[in-house]
């Protein structure tokens, strides 16, 4: 059954409520303090912050429903990423949640997570564009400056980097605030760009035609005007319109100067086997069919 992300962070929050120890919640009130949190951040090495953010990843997909490998939502994303094994030297691995937010991240580890209500709106080029833009957050080391950051504002962990080089274990309660402030991760505007010039670069080196990137941010701004709601991916991702249209014009003249055609007879499909755009031939496979139909929600 499809489910909703943060209904599945909100259980999980009032579970671990009363699953942890009073020693822990003691430790983690300690924490807290102003006069240790900066250092503690500052002093992370990044074998210790890669180990974190796997942790977390670890936790959010045994917190979610993750497509088993022979769905048809992992085997379209299989195809989709084939032969995208690294970024920068980090190991990519990508799992499909099946759940009803619109959305998408990669996080520092090289850890890529698509959820399905986002593979249901796009086609294969759509989606190879969302999933560059997503990498080039690792790749320009947002993510893991981000994941810093969140460290730095809430205080989760206790010891970090401490003289001995231990590192601490993390409570579920601050698996599941580290996991949210990665799923949630704020970018600036020029960091988005620096992400959306990789994405385009990203389309264009595996073959694919980058006007996917064009047509799935025009695709989700659009939803966005619809929805009047402003709420999960098309929040981070489109939170300033002007600046959204900018964005998308932006892409669009990179791709006329590069002389990319956009106009084709070619159909692509999503996972409900709907057509979605028509494009350039690219010799593409369709998606695989599925019964289910389009369900998004904001």
């Amino acid at each position: 059954m499809k489910k909703n992300l943060l209904k599945s962070f909100a259980v999980a929050l009032a579970l671990s409520a009363t699953a942890i120890p009073a020693s822990a919640q003691f430790d983690l009130g300690r924490i807290i303090s102003a006069g240790t949190k900066a250092v503690q951040a500052a002093t992370l090495t990044d074998a210790q912050m890669a180990a974190y953010v796997k942790e977390s990843v670890d936790w959010m997909d045994q917190n979610n429903p993750v497509a088993p490998e022979d769905d048809p939502y992992t085997v379209r994303l299989r195809k989709i990423t084939e032969n995208l094994n690294d970024v920068n030297g980090i190991p990519l691995n990508f799992k499909v949640y099946k759940v009803t937010d619109v959305n998408a991240f990669a996080c520092a580890d090289g850890s890529v997570r698509v959820f399905s209500a986002l593979m249901d709106m796009m086609d294969d080029d759509e989606l190879l564009g969302i999933i560059g833009h997503e990498i080039g957050h690792v790749a320009k080391h947002h993510s893991k400056n981000a994941f810093r950051n969140a460290l730095l504002e809430d205080a989760l962990k206790d010891g970090i980097a401490s003289a001995g080089g231990e590192m601490a274990a993390l409570t579920e309660s601050q698996l599941m605030k580290l996991s949210e402030s990665l799923l949630n991760a704020k970018y600036s505007q020029k960091q988005e760009s620096e992400a959306d010039d990789y994405g385009y670069d990203f389309l264009k080196e595996h073959g694919k035609n980058p006007w996917g990137m064009v047509d799935a941010f025009e695709k989700i701004q659009k939803l966005e005007q619809q929805s009047g709601n402003s709420g999960g991916y098309l929040r981070q991702m489109f939170s300033d319109l002007p600046d959204t249209a900018a964005r998308i014009e932006h892409m669009t003249e990179r791709c006329e100067a590069d002389g990319i055609s956009r106009t084709g007879t070619y159909k692509t499909r999503n996972n409900s086997g709907k057509t979605v755009r028509e494009t350039k031939p690219t010799k593409k496979k369709a998606a695989p069919k599925t019964n289910r139909t389009i369900s998004v929600t904001f």
